[in-house]
C-alpha cells in the first residue's frame, strides 16, 4: 500500500480511536453472561448481521457485474477484493462439513440457545412480500434501536458514494468486529460453557476471517477507491464516524433491553 494511503488510513483510525475504545469497553458485554440475556442480545444483533450483507452487496453491485448479459467492469482490483469477501460471508464453512452464509449460521446459533427469531422473521417476511426496507422496519413493529441501526446502514447505501459505503463496511464492521467479538467470546465461555457452541463458532470464525483476511482486504479496497482524492477521504472519515455512532446506539439500546 502506498505510504500516502497508509497515512490516510492512520488518520481515520486516530479519529475513530475514542469511539472504538468506548465500544470495546461497553457494559453490554458484561450483561450477556446468562442464556436469557444472550437470547435477547441475539434477537437485536441479528439485524446487524443481516444488514452487513446488504452493505457488502451494495459494494458488489457497484464494483462487479451481477446481471445478464455480463460485461466486464472497470475496477479490476475492486471486484477481486469484494468477490473474495462475498465468498467467505455468503458461502462459508458451517462447522458441520457444509456451507452457509454467516446470517444463516447466526440463525442456527439462535436456535441452539433457544433465542426467538420472530423479530427478524417478521421483518424478512415483509421484504419477501415486496415491501421496502423502511416500510418493513415499521410494519414489523421493531424496537427503536434496531430501526435506527438498519436505517443508518441503508441511508449510507442510498448515498451511492462508493467510498463512504466502503468506509462504513471497513470501519463499522470488518475493522471493529474482531475486538468486539473477542469480548463476547470471553463472556460466553466464562458463563455459558458449551451451551452456545454454535454462536462461539460464529464469533471465532469472524475473529479469524475479519482479523486476518477480510479486514486487510477492506482497508486495501478503501484505499484503492479513495486514491489521492481529499473529498473521497473526507467522505470515508465521515461515514466511519457515523457507523461507529450507530453501533453505540444499538449497544445502548440492547443494554436498556437487558436492564
Amino acid at each position: 500500500m502506498p505510504p500516502a494511503a497508509q497515512e490516510r488510513l492512520d488518520r481515520i483510525e486516530q479519529v475513530l480511536q475514542p469511539q472504538r475504545e468506548e465500544l470495546l469497553a461497553h457494559p453490554v458485554y458484561g450483561r450477556i453472561g446468562d442464556a436469557a440475556a444472550l437470547r435477547t442480545f441475539m434477537q437485536y444483533h441479528i439485524f446487524a448481521v443481516w444488514d452487513f450483507m446488504s452493505l457488502l452487496k451494495a459494494l458488489q453491485t457497484r464494483l462487479t457485474c451481477v446481471q445478464v448479459p455480463w460485461l466486464p467492469t472497470e475496477n479490476q482490483l475492486g471486484r477481486r477484493l469484494v468477490n473474495e469477501i462475498v465468498l467467505g460471508e455468503e458461502s462459508d464453512e458451517d462447522g458441520n462439513g457444509g456451507f452457509c452464509s454467516h446470517f444463516e449460521l447466526y440463525q442456527a446459533s439462535m436456535q441452539q440457545i433457544g433465542a426467538d427469531g420472530y423479530l427478524i422473521e417478521r421483518f424478512l417476511q415483509r421484504l419477501e412480500q415486496g415491501r421496502d426496507v423502511t416500510a418493513s422496519l415499521y410494519e414489523a413493529d421493531l424496537p427503536r434501536p434496531i430501526v435506527q441501526f438498519v436505517t443508518n446502514t441503508f441511508d449510507l447505501i442510498a448515498t451511492d458514494n462508493l467510498c463512504a459505503i466502503a468506509s462504513g463496511f471497513t470501519y463499522g464492521r470488518e475493522d471493529l468486529l474482531p475486538g468486539v467479538f473477542q469480548k463476547i467470546v470471553q463472556q460466553i465461555n466464562s458463563e455459558l460453557k458449551g451451551s452456545a457452541s454454535r454462536f462461539v463458532f460464529y464469533l471465532e470464525r469472524h475473529i479469524e476471517l475479519d482479523g486476518e483476511q477480510h479486514g486487510p482486504m477492506a482497508h486495501r479496497l478503501l484505499s484503492h477507491l479513495c486514491g489521492d482524492d481529499d473529498d473521497k477521504w473526507q467522505a470515508a472519515e465521515d461515514a466511519a464516524l457515523r457507523s461507529l455512532e450507530a453501533r453505540k446506539l444499538l449497544w445502548n439500546g440492547m443494554l436498556e433491553a437487558l436492564a
